[in-house]
């Protein structure tokens, strides 16, 4: 969802004190997630400046033990600084800030109580959200897809940050570490915001590769097979470099 809401910094439940009636009390934040928060707007900063997203659209989010810190609704990742860390309980409860959560919240959530995903980067790339109005499932264009866990489903259509959309995409998402939102966008898990974001970055590359193999007039792309991918897997298993 584009989030254009304004700069939605409110008054009470300013950390370590007593908000208003019925506001919980939010504590300080802990020095590993004043790290994890950094890491964090830098992470969501580079969706920006690599076109991954426009304005404050998208969202990022990172797992810290049972808190999960993530950015907040329609404020500028340019303006976040580290008085604004942003996070809630698995339950959804707002413990940290007093900035109001991404609206695609569930998603983010949903990540994190059925898998062990440490991060989540959501966006609206814009050959990605392409591809996803046209299939039901991105065509085998390129071996990376087995870096995603086999081939990339697309989550049926739903309203932001609803229910119902995290749902559909938990179902796209079984056994895959990313998959496409229909007529929406991005999402990938990994164990780590680096390793997010590049699942991000291939899905989107993947996507427009398979765009711009397509629009040739009279030709259609060759694509891998599901044995061709399975070796590709088995291969990536042992990929970088070993300590």
């Amino acid at each position: 969802m584009a989030e254009q809401r304004g700069d939605e910094r409110g008054t009470a439940g300013v950390p370590g004190d007593e908000g208003g009636a019925g506001e919980p009390r939010r504590r300080t934040a802990r020095p590993e997630e004043t790290r994890a928060w950094h890491d964090l707007v830098e992470t969501a900063r580079r969706t920006v400046t690599e076109g991954l997203v426009v304005g404050t659209s998208g969202n990022v989010s990172v797992r810290v033990g049972d808190i999960v810190l993530v950015t907040p609704s329609g404020v500028p990742y340019d303006r976040l600084t580290p008085e604004d860390v942003t996070g809630v309980g698995l339950d959804g409860r707002q413990v940290l800030g007093t900035l109001v959560p991404t609206s695609e919240l569930p998603m983010h959530l949903a990540v994190y109580r059925t898998t062990d995903a440490l991060a989540v980067v959501h966006t609206h790339a814009v050959h990605a959200t392409a591809v996803s109005t046209l299939v039901t499932e991105l065509p085998l264009i390129h071996y990376m897809a087995a870096a995603l866990g086999g081939p990339v489903r697309v989550a049926p259509y739903a309203t932001y940050g609803s229910d119902e959309l995290a749902e559909n995409m938990l179902h796209a998402l079984t056994d895959r570490s990313g998959c496409l939102l229909q007529n929406h966008g991005t999402l990938t898990h990994g164990a780590t915001l680096a390793q997010a974001y590049d699942r991000t970055a291939q899905l989107e590359w993947m996507c427009r590769l398979w765009l711009t193999a397509s629009s040739v007039p009279g030709l259609a792309p060759s694509l891998l097979s599901g044995e061709q991918l399975a070796e590709v897997a088995e291969r990536l298993r042992g990929y970088g470099q070993r300590a």
